[in-house]
């Protein structure tokens, strides 16, 4: 019988690779502009797991000069990032933002 894997450690597999990073966090944004509380923080949680999956949180802060824990506070539940600090997060992960 195989072991199970943490759906956890499925999905930062998964999303080491660009464009499943890219499509994961299209579908967490377009989720997080329903409006209610918890869609709304969806997508910061879907940024987490992309950066982990990218190299981990410490790496990200370092490519987007900003603070290891400042950066876990801005990535949390209560988080509330600055736009400046999104883009920068988004730019450090190689990623860019459009619209249409």
């Amino acid at each position: 019988m195989t072991k199970s894997r943490k759906y956890q450690d499925w999905l930062i597999e998964r999303l080491k690779d660009h464009e499943e990073a890219v499509a994961y966090l299209n579908a967490a944004l377009e989720e997080s502009l329903k409006g209610d509380e918890e869609s709304q923080h969806l997508f910061l949680m879907a940024l987490r797991n992309v950066a982990r999956a990218q190299g981990g949180l410490g790496k990200l802060a370092k490519k987007a000069h900003l603070g290891r824990e400042s950066l876990y506070k801005t990535l949390s539940e209560t988080g509330n990032p600055k736009w400046c600090t999104l883009l920068s997060l988004i730019n450090s992960l190689g990623l860019n933002l459009r619209f249409s």
